[in-house]
């Protein structure tokens, strides 16, 4: 039996922004000390790594604005939060177990690794013998958006959350910490 977009979650974007933006102000931040705070969760490996991009307050500061950002850049404010994607879900989530996210010290940071997605997606996929383009169907996107996922280092976070609760699996299971 497919599983439609439709009764999928969602990940609610605005909800995952009001809670960092709710918890810059308590902190008394700005736009660009909260970016600063979030790159020196890896101050080691920046140190290591001095070509890396840091992070940008404007940037960060036009994400609600944007209503998007891609799985890689919201693991910043999701381990600065200290919460797990699932918490931003719109009912009906699935209960996929044990949501943490892994530690990650200075010395690293958290990565997905959407290699690993996309093959748990392409076994599951298999079992149930549906196309990509069935499976596109299912989730609501474009067939290339899931295969893109065998080889890409960016995608969106609401594809990657859809996936997972139809995977039905934790996010926390594709997030590892990097030290490169």
């Amino acid at each position: 039996m497919k599983q439609h977009s439709a009764s999928l979650p969602s990940f609610d974007f605005d909800a995952f922004a009001d809670a960092f933006d709710t918890e810059r102000r308590a902190r008394g931040l700005s736009w660009f000390e909260f970016a600063d705070d979030l790159w020196d969760q890896s101050s080691e490996l920046n140190t290591q790594r001095p070509d890396d991009n840091c992070l940008c307050g404007g940037a960060v500061s036009r994400l609600s604005a944007r209503g998007a950002t891609s799985c890689q850049y919201a693991l910043f404010m999701l381990r600065w939060l200290g919460r797990a994607p699932e918490d931003f879900l719109t009912d009906p989530a699935i209960d996929v177990g044990d949501t943490r996210l892994p530690e990650a010290g200075p010395e690293s940071r958290l990565r997905w690794d959407l290699g690993e997605l996309y093959a748990a997606l392409n076994d599951r996929r298999q079992q149930l013998a549906l196309t990509w383009a069935e499976l596109a169907e299912v989730l609501g996107c474009t067939p290339n958006r899931l295969t893109n996922l065998r080889t890409a280092r960016l995608a969106d976070l609401e594809l990657v959350m859809r996936v997972t609760q139809w995977i039905g699996r934790p996010a926390a299971a594709f997030i590892h910490p990097a030290a490169w």
